[in-house]
């Protein structure tokens, strides 16, 4: 009977607990990572774990997508974004194995941990600003906060004055005012309507005007720009 071969891999609580295990194995200098060699011995256990149809946690995709990034970074003419990445991946190992060392400090007192309850003390904190700053430094965040405080005014009257005081035209008036010149059998270029228009909203309702002059037939309009009345239309 044919008997088949099994083997059990290695659990991590995360890619920095697997990173500092390789780094361990191998005996690399973990302030200056060689991220080749890294990067082969990781990659070798996520195709270990992806041959055993076992379920790769996303944060160990990510950190082998990192370390891609840092050797492909290594290899550019100035490496110097490569070198700052690898720095940074050391100072995270770093802090994770304090981390760790302190976690299994721990986890041998755990036995006493219970007999050794007392109340919280009351500790008062000193509450003195114990920093020195430049006085332009003083001026400047000053400013910056009396401009925050002016910010939630509400904007002054003189910012509403043109908004209220300005005249509405209507678009009654100016159907008035487009029939009148028309009236009589008169034609009239379109653009001489806009032409003798004060300000922007005189030209609007004109245009308006017009628009409903043509849609309920009291006026007409040639292939020449010019505008007429229909026979039939009283005046105004």
């Amino acid at each position: 009977m044919e008997q088949s071969l099994s083997f059990k891999l290695e659990t991590f609580e995360g890619p920095l607990d697997l990173l500092l295990h390789l780094i361990a194995k191998n005996k690399l200098n973990i302030y200056d990572i060689s991220i080749c060699d890294l990067l082969e011995q990781y990659m070798e256990h996520i195709h270990a774990w992806q041959e055993q149809n076992m379920e790769i946690a996303s944060e160990f995709l990510e950190m082998a997508s990192r370390l891609v990034y840092i050797k492909s970074a290594s290899l550019l003419p100035k490496p110097e974004e490569a070198d700052q990445l690898k720095d940074q991946l050391a100072g995270e190992l770093l802090e994770y194995q304090t981390c760790r060392q302190l976690a299994a400090m721990l986890a041998a007192r755990t036995e006493g941990f219970d007999r050794m309850v007392r109340e919280p003390a009351k500790v008062e904190p000193d509450q003195t600003y114990l920093l020195t700053h430049e006085p332009p430094m003083l001026a400047h965040y000053y400013l910056a906060a009396v401009g925050r405080g002016l910010r939630r005014l509400p904007p002054p009257e003189a910012h509403f004055t043109p908004l209220v005081k300005k005249t509405v035209i209507s678009v009654s008036s100016r159907i008035v005012y487009v029939l009148r010149h028309l009236f009589g059998g008169k034609k009239l270029k379109l653009q001489s309507l806009f032409a003798r228009s004060q300000n922007r909203s005189e030209a609007v309702a004109t245009f308006l005007a017009v628009l409903e002059l043509i849609r309920e037939r009291r006026v007409a309009l040639d292939d020449n720009d010019e505008l007429a009345m229909v026979e039939g239309v009283d005046e105004p």
